[in-house]
């Protein structure tokens, strides 16, 4: 079992900055990828970015990537989000989530994640 705790969110301005934290624990929680997807009212949960299990590896969704960076400390056991550059876009639900056996090709699948925090919310204003 893993249990994940996201915080971070908040209200910014457009251009404005971010970052937020995922802090995992249980038996097996170093061993798993993290990662982060959002969600905006009336759309699908999205993919953002994951780390692997050593944070040497990060994926990002197209266009996240350059704006959005995802690092890990896992002496902390927590995986960070920093975004910056915040567009009213970005606006959405951010969850963290965790996979116990990374499948590159399925990264972005919600379903391949078998744990998830309870989400933060961020808002941008134009």
């Amino acid at each position: 079992q893993v249990q994940l705790v996201d915080s971070g969110g908040g209200s910014v301005q457009a251009g404005g900055s971010l970052r937020l934290s995922c802090k995992f624990s249980g038996r097996s929680s170093g061993n798993v990828a993290v990662g982060w997807f959002r969600q905006a009212p009336g759309k699908e949960r999205e993919f953002v970015a994951v780390i692997n299990w050593s944070g040497s590896t990060p994926y990002y969704a197209n266009g996240m990537k350059g704006r959005f960076t995802i690092s890990r400390d896992n002496v902390k056991n927590t995986v960070y989000l920093q975004m910056n550059g915040l567009k009213p876009e970005d606006t959405a639900i951010y969850y963290c989530a965790a996979d116990e056996a990374m499948i590159v090709a399925e990264i972005a699948l919600a379903d391949e994640y078998e744990y998830w925090g309870q989400g933060t919310q961020v808002t941008v204003s134009s």
